[in-house]
């Protein structure tokens, strides 16, 4: 893929110089950390721990203040992906420059990974306190991060799917918030349906469930398959999106 890392070093320096990114960085680890503090009040007088709902499973699943920020993360970082390049009118300069259009899809996916990555990156020293504390699990938790990982490339993709549709950030970022919201919310229809089909694609889906899982150290096959699909797809899209507009 010609031309990626150019373009993938260009944005992920870029998203470290613009007020929204260290703004997005606060409030998610702002949230992280009251979402750790619960913790550790909870389990403070705690006598009796099930083994299954321990201070791991509630910081990465049970806690309601882990489904804010991590959903609201993958959109605002992902807003300016695309189309602050076409409100700019950078992008046209950008492809007519040798460098395919796939590397320009994925370095910029590729850039909003890699930050989304690095602001959970810091999570890791509340694992650190836990383990001073008590006893960690460290195949659990590293079962939870990927979990998380899996979701982040997921809702990412989806973000650079939504960015690529309008020149607006802020319409980028309610498309992208709209998206994940709905595949939340669809699978919130696994606590609604009876056994049957549609309990069963719900419970496919949801992000509830999933983390429940990942949390408990369950990977199931599945829900990664889900997880890469969900990647993949939105990026194809935005391929074929954005090779619309070089030849379009």
């Amino acid at each position: 893929m010609k031309g990626f890392w150019p373009v993938f070093k260009r944005d992920l320096f870029s998203t470290f110089v613009t007020p929204v990114a260290w703004v997005t960085i606060f409030v998610f680890l702002l949230l992280q950390g009251a979402n750790f503090y619960l913790l550790v009040a909870h389990f403070t007088n705690q006598v009796d721990i099930a083994i299954d709902r321990g201070p791991v499973q509630w910081f990465f699943a049970d806690s309601i203040l882990q489904y804010f920020p991590l959903l609201m993360l993958a959109p605002a970082l992902t807003m300016r992906s695309l189309a602050e390049e076409r409100r700019s009118g950078t992008i046209e300069g950008l492809l007519t420059t040798p460098v395919s259009t796939p590397a320009v899809v994925l370095a910029k996916w590729a850039a909003a990974f890699v930050t989304y990555l690095a602001v959970w990156a810091p999570t890791l020293l509340y694992m650190i306190v836990l383990k001073r504390a008590g006893e960690v699990d460290w195949r659990v938790v590293a079962s939870c991060y990927l979990g998380v990982a899996l979701l982040g490339a997921a809702f990412t993709s989806l973000g650079v799917l939504m960015s690529a549709m309008t020149r607006s950030q802020v319409v980028a970022l309610l498309l992208s918030l709209a998206a994940v919201i709905g595949l939340l919310i669809v699978g919130i229809g696994e606590m609604i349906f009876d056994n049957g089909p549609a309990h069963d694609l719900c419970a496919y889906v949801s992000i509830l469930s999933q983390m429940a899982d990942f949390s408990k150290g369950l990977i199931d096959t599945r829900r990664v398959i889900f997880d890469l699909t969900l990647t993949a797809a939105p990026l194809f899209i935005t391929v074929r999106a954005v090779d619309a507009w070089r030849w379009g």
